[in-house]
């Protein structure tokens, strides 16, 4: 028999918590070695990463080595590694670069971005959350349109696996601050005109008025990698 659905009942009360005390409850409702972060080291995610080691010992991390990340990214890995006590996981698409260039042809993603996305990171994805019950991510509702409507907790019934977004109510300006606050280790790409930051192909630095999203993907009509779509 499959798992019920738990969502109606915990977006009724997620809307009401904390992004920190939604982290306490789902650190102390499941056990803590079945909940996983997501993280790409935005903005969001460095911020989650600091409650939730306040609100367990060790939290487990994972992020998606693509293989094209910024070398600010590269580096800001290695600094959240050292500064928090977290299990960080690295996962990387089954093709190499030089693999994926040889079976589909150089710089794929300057042909088609999503069966690069597909391939270096909706797949791995996969690999990533198997065997855990819950997934943490940094999406926020005014990011794009698509996630106007995310909800605060989505459930997978296939996977019988929970997603929360504990930030989705959090503009860019109150994330910012609060890292700021805090002192959290941030990409420093995000003072130099990048408010998302993915993989360096793909992102370019946002002009003045522009939509924070304009530049990730620019020239396609594409501001999902597919992870969340």
């Amino acid at each position: 028999m499959s798992s019920p659905d738990p969502t109606p009942e915990l977006n009724a009360q997620f809307a009401t918590w904390s992004p920190q005390a939604m982290l306490r409850w789902l650190y102390t409702h499941y056990d803590p070695d079945a909940v996983t972060l997501a993280c790409s080291f935005g903005l969001e995610d460095v911020l989650l990463v600091h409650w939730a080691c306040e609100a367990t010992a060790h939290p487990d991390v994972f992020y998606l080595d693509t293989g094209l990340l910024f070398p600010e990214t590269y580096a800001l890995i290695e600094e959240i590694r050292r500064r928090y006590p977290i299990r960080l996981r690295r996962i990387a698409p089954a093709l190499t670069l030089p693999a994926q260039t040889d079976r589909y042809g150089p710089a794929l993603w300057e042909r088609d971005p999503d069966q690069c996305c597909r391939l270096r990171k909706v797949e791995p994805l996969a690999d990533a959350l198997a065997g855990y019950a819950v997934w943490v991510t940094g999406i926020r509702r005014d990011q794009t349109p698509a996630r106007r409507q995310a909800p605060w907790a989505q459930w997978d019934p296939a996977a019988e696996r929970l997603k929360v977004n504990p930030l989705l109510a959090w503009s860019w300006e109150a994330v910012y601050g609060a890292v700021q606050t805090l002192g959290v280790p941030y990409n420093p790409l995000h003072d130099a005109g990048y408010p998302s930051v993915g993989c360096w192909p793909c992102t370019r630095a946002v002009r003045p008025g522009e939509d924070p999203r304009a530049g990730r993907w620019p020239g396609f009509g594409k501001t999902e990698c597919g992870i969340h779509a």
